[in-house]
């Protein structure tokens, strides 16, 4: 092992957590050819931070799983690779100072016990008995987190780097990367000690990714979406009473973290340690005045204490015997941050073969998630969980540097904020326009961002609360909500347009398209001249994307898909693609733009303004026409369950097409109203009702599904099988007997005292006057009018089964009118 390996099958560039991590998981699975390459000591990838905090519970489903999967995996590395670690499970309290983040900690305990964990709503005397030393007067209550705890991450790291070689996995200490290269299939990565050649690459350099990142440009990557921010925490001097009852206790006394405040405050050895999340913070190495330094390796920035003094009083008041310790260190040290402040793991956008996993905030608590989720990309291709939360494609285009740094710096100001169902981030917006921005603000519009394209959410009229602090509720009624059903009322009755930008569509040609997408879809594909949509599942048979097939030709296609995931789907798709070259699939996003105009009276309108086209012709069809005096596309479909097309324009048309249909008539709706009304028609929604935790089968998407077709289709043998034995889970539509809030992504479902699933999405029906609730639950808790209940913010709300029908207009005749 002391020779310089020239070959390998993976080369990781970067130790830390994630990286040790990666290896020891690849490792452990067979793949012993695997190298890491690490710049200096192996180490935590901060190599200030003197321990990790390890929540177990975080706002994102994705990452809950991934952390939850890290903290059991670290309760016996110690044990299974015989290397001792200081791993102190304390418990922590998370403080409520609303009765709003109460409800948020409702929904957080909720989505614990659905994966057989316990945290406790606690009153604030609870609280005081979880930890003694704090001041509890102004509380609104709180959350016990039994698990929660520090570990030592320099002992973590050698305890994976240990079970790694152990398993057969290499590391290379002190060896930087000066670049990479490509020869045919085979990576080329080039080092001061000599180049390794290798068929997968991944980046883990942690807050020097973006500088890797720019390595790989040159094989189609992009500049990494990360900003490096500056993090503060200080130690304090010894406590005595904090020694007194450690030495009583045989422990450490539980983390708090005041949440409402934003800071953590844990015991380290017998005094304190302070972390705030500071909304004053502050990049750094963003200008060219204040370039990364090519090695930053043990060092820290200097002190900033005057932007912690408004949370160092506060936690002085919290924690009166705070006050009494002296200042022992503070430290100030890089961190990355992406612009959502999630980790970046998955494929590497562009780059054939290539992997990120970079850019944790909180790389400790997920690190040993985050080498099992990396581990599967490389060997498999798939992951066990979904994890597009965290999957680097999420970010496009419009993540430019200002985008990243507005983002980070927002993100890092409100780290532990709530996040609102109805509430908008307003940094790093307005980074993609329609041609109609203007218009749509002048009627009161209020945006929201998809992909970095700006679409109206609502409409508001004179009067109406428009405040971000009015969006601050987990409550349906708002501003919005008046307005919401009459845009509604206005799809129903008359007709409405949606101006949408941003469909993600590509064109798809070449001999034999046509049979190449066959052999990858469930299902079948449109007649020339018609569309529908098509489902593409993974080995396992799960959902990986849904896509709207649209055939002009023989072997002449458009394929479009949801406006998120437009790298996600395009990369998906020609990874598929024959070796040969024969086809081409083309990105066309931004040559076309869409207009949804639908509603009892469309007809009318659109032949007025389209006089020549055939508006006879049935659902599910295309064709060409002239509007508004404009070449256009229309399409014979709509997402809100009512008459209505699809108008596709060239993106410079757009606005000439969409004042006319304003001016014929048609009443302007947002994104909420059609989240309403497709709900209302159990249309399902990209990686919120459709995602690779549900198999085609248990997703209730049968009808898309063709067994008995000769095309050996991706996942063919896998929903075969499941079909002969009977899907264990199934895909509902609910009722509910909800509250004020309808039912959150992700909310327990109840039989009996047997959690038998979750929503997937949720929202209130305004054409049927009711909540609803789309999710998947057990097979025998599946069959219509069975008892169930969802529980929403911890209360259990009646809910019943419906038939596997649309709630509303359940024969389609509106729409195939």
């Amino acid at each position: 092992m002391s020779d310089f390996p020239t070959t390998a099958r993976v080369v990781i560039i970067g130790g830390g957590v994630v990286g040790t991590s990666t290896l020891y998981h690849l490792a452990k699975a067979g793949w012993t050819d695997c190298v890491l390459l690490e710049k200096n000591e192996l180490t935590a990838g901060s190599t200030w931070h003197a321990a990790g905090n390890c929540p177990n519970f975080a706002p994102n489903w994705a990452v809950m799983n991934m952390q939850r999967y890290g903290l059991e995996m670290y309760r016996t590395l110690a044990d299974d690779v015989d290397y001792p670690m200081n791993y102190n499970v304390t418990g922590a309290v998370r403080l409520a100072h609303t009765k709003d983040r109460m409800k948020e900690f409702e929904k957080v305990a909720s989505q614990a016990r659905y994966q057989g964990l316990q945290m406790d709503i606690c009153t604030p005397a609870e609280l005081k008995e979880h930890n003694p030393f704090m001041d509890i007067h102004d509380l609104e209550g709180g959350l016990w987190d039994p698990l929660d705890g520090d570990i030592d991450p320099a002992q973590l790291t050698q305890a994976l780097a240990k079970g790694a070689r152990a398993a057969g996995g290499r590391i290379e200490r002190f060896c930087p990367v000066t670049g990479v290269d490509r020869d045919g299939d085979e990576w080329i990565v080039k080092t001061d000690k000599g180049e390794i050649r290798a068929e997968f690459v991944v980046n883990c350099a942690g807050y020097y990714a973006q500088r890797v990142g720019e390595m790989f440009k040159p094989f189609g990557g992009r500049t990494v979406p990360l900003v490096v921010m500056s993090h503060q925490y200080f130690l304090t001097e010894p406590i005595a009473e904090i020694e007194a009852w450690t030495k009583e206790n045989g422990r450490k006394m539980p983390m708090i973290r005041d949440v409402d405040v934003s800071y953590y405050l844990r015991q380290d050895k017998y005094g304190l340690n302070l972390g705030p999340y500071e909304r004053n913070c502050k990049a750094h190495w963003v200008t060219p005045e204040d370039p990364m330094p090519e090695d930053f390796s043990f060092q820290l920035y200097p002190d900033d204490l005057d932007r912690l003094e408004y949370y160092i009083e506060d936690a002085m008041e919290r924690v009166p015997s705070l006050a009494t310790a002296g200042i022992g260190r503070n430290i100030n040290g890089p961190i990355p941050y992406a612009p959502d402040g999630l980790p970046m793991i998955g494929p590497m956008p562009g780059v054939e073969n290539a992997f990120e996993a970079h850019s944790f905030t909180f790389g400790i608590a997920q690190g040993g998630g985050a080498g099992k989720v990396l581990s599967e990309w490389i060997m498999h291709g798939e992951t066990e969980m979904d994890m597009w939360a965290v999957d680097p494609r999420r970010y496009t285009d419009y993540a430019d540097h200002d985008y990243c740094l507005s983002k980070a710096l927002e993100t890092y100001g409100h780290e532990y904020a709530m996040h609102f169902p109805h509430h908008e981030w307003p940094a790093g917006r307005d980074k993609k326009l329609s041609p109609n921005h203007a218009s749509l603000l002048a009627s009161g519009a209020q945006m929201g961002a998809y992909n970095g394209w700006e679409r109206a959410n609502w409409f508001a009229k004179d009067g109406d609360d428009t405040s971000e602090d009015a969006t601050q509720t987990w409550d349906r009624n708002g501003p919005w909500a008046v307005r919401i059903q009459e845009e509604v009322e206005a799809c129903t009755n008359g007709v409405g347009v949606l101006d949408m930008p941003g469909f993600s569509r590509y064109a798809l040609s070449g001999d034999g398209a046509a049979e190449w997408l066959r052999g990858q879809i469930a299902g079948a594909l449109p007649k020339a001249g018609r569309m529908n949509l098509g489902y593409f599942s993974d080995s396992r048979g799960r959902i990986v994307t849904e896509v709207t097939i649209i055939r002009w030709g023989e072997d002449d296609f458009w394929i479009m898909t949801a406006a998120v995931a437009q790298w996600h789907d395009f990369e998906f798709l020609k990874g598929r693609l024959p070796a040969d070259g024969s086809l081409s699939l083309t990105d066309i996003t931004k040559k076309w733009s869409t207009k949804l105009v639908t509603g009892a009276k469309s007809r009318e309108l659109i032949q007025e303004l389209a006089p020549e086209a055939d508006l006879t012709t049935g659902w599910l069809t295309i064709q060409d026409a002239v509007v508004a005096g404009k070449p256009a596309k229309l399409f014979r479909i709509s997402f809100a369950g009512e008459l209505g097309w699809e108008v596709h324009t060239s993106f410079e048309d757009s606005a000439t097409v969409y004042d006319a249909v304003r001016a014929a008539g048609a009443t302007p709706f947002g994104m909420y109203a059609l989240n309403s009304m497709r709900i209302e028609k159990g249309y399902r929604t990209w990686k919120g009702d459709l995602s690779t935790d549900y198999t085609l089968l248990e997703g209730g998407l049968d009808r898309f599904v063709r067994l008995n077709k000769e095309q050996d289709f991706p996942g063919k043998a896998a929903l075969t099988a499941e079909a002969e034995t009977g899907p264990k889970k199934a895909f509902v539509t609910l009722i509910v007997d909800a509250g004020d809030s309808d039912a959150p992504y992700m909310s327990p479902v109840w039989m009996g005292d047997e959690i038998v699933g979750e929503t997937t999405s949720g929202d209130w029906g305004y054409r049927i006057n009711k909540s609803v609730a789309l999710g998947v639950v057990r097979i025998d808790a599946a069959k219509p009018g069975t008892q169930l209940e969802v529980e929403i913010f911890g209360e259990r709300c009646p809910a019943v089964v419906q038939e596997d029908q649309p709630l509303w207009d359940p024969e389609n005749t509106r729409i195939r009118a």
